[in-house]
């Protein structure tokens, strides 16, 4: 019998997507060859995929499309990056992209849905995918955006493949404008909201109150706490927090205050203004949607070599 060595549970895995254990398992149980033990774990892929749906799957992908006036993302997690970058995976989640638009941003809706070219679900498609890949896997999450009169522009960041990658935006622009320009620019406001992670809000009057208080009296107190400041009054203090309140604030989280990152000097609603001319029409920013992979799922960090060493080992 040929001795298990960490290059060929590496190999395995990577050839596979497979965890670590399993892979070891399948090299012993065949006698190291790799073909096979690739063979002996998509035959054993079915009975175990319930155990893999415990493992965090915090990689993957993102994906983005538009059909008609509507715009729609996606996340679809796997375990690692190595899957994520699988032809099937890839494949699967533009599948499963395909038919979020129809969901409306309803998850239940989305995961009850035909996957293309079958008569499953894309649920039961995905579980059955934990089996053939390897890996826990799951669609995460979903959104969708539409426009009466106007366009859905979309962004991915960190590209992968066709429609899928790290970062998906869409952004929703009314006009009744030039369609073709209004989609440029409608992306290069795209490309600004992937950039900008603070970004909640289109405009100022959507922020909560209770939000633009809490701010506001962090501000005052930052101020009153500077020897500077030093007996001038709370109304003095007040005014002189609001500028940074603005600046600081509603320039991080509203869109339209925003600097433009395109070209670093005008604001997003200056550089809305000034599009109008090239549009032929008004602009109105409606709606916007930014996904990042993995956003609030807890990674756990793991020792690779460690990892291999006691597999090695039998542990």
């Amino acid at each position: 019998m040929a001795a298990i060595t960490t290059a060929m549970i590496k190999d395995l895995r990577e050839r596979s997507g497979a965890g670590m254990m399993d892979c070891k398992q399948a090299l012993d149980e065949n006698a190291g060859d790799l073909d096979a033990a690739i063979d002996w774990l998509r035959k054993k892929g079915l009975s175990k995929a319930a155990k893999k749906s415990g493992r965090v799957a915090a990689e993957g992908l993102i994906g983005a499309i538009v059909a008609g006036n509507t715009g729609a993302v996606v996340e679809v997690n796997s375990e690692t990056d190595f899957v994520a970058r699988n032809d099937k995976f890839q494949d699967m989640v533009r599948k499963v992209t395909s038919q979020a638009p129809s969901a409306n941003g309803d998850i239940a809706k989305l995961l009850a849905a035909k996957y293309p070219g079958t008569s499953q679900t894309v649920e039961a498609f995905v579980q059955e995918a934990i089996a053939t890949i390897g890996e826990n896997m799951g669609v995460r999450r979903t959104a969708a955006i539409s426009v009466g009169q106007g366009v859905v522009a979309d962004y991915l960041h960190n590209k992968i493949a066709d429609g899928c990658g790290k970062i998906g935006v869409l952004v929703a622009l009314e006009s009744a404008g030039d369609k073709a320009k209004l989609l440029e620019f409608g992306r290069q406001i795209a490309m600004h909201i992937a950039a900008t992670a603070t970004t909640l809000v289109v405009n100022q009057d959507e922020l909560a109150k209770d939000v633009v208080d809490r701010e506001r009296a962090i501000y005052v107190e930052q101020a009153k706490a500077e020897p500077r400041n030093a007996g001038k009054s709370d109304e003095i203090l007040a005014k002189a927090s609001e500028g940074r309140l603005r600046k600081e604030f509603f320039g991080s989280v509203v869109l339209t205050q925003q600097v433009f990152v395109i070209d670093g000097k005008a604001t997003i609603a200056e550089a809305t203004k000034a599009a109008e001319k090239d549009v032929g029409a008004p602009i109105k920013i409606t709606k916007f949607v930014r996904y990042q992979l993995g956003d609030g799922i807890e990674k756990k960090e793991e020792d690779f070599a460690a990892e291999v060493a006691k597999a090695v080992k039998g542990g």
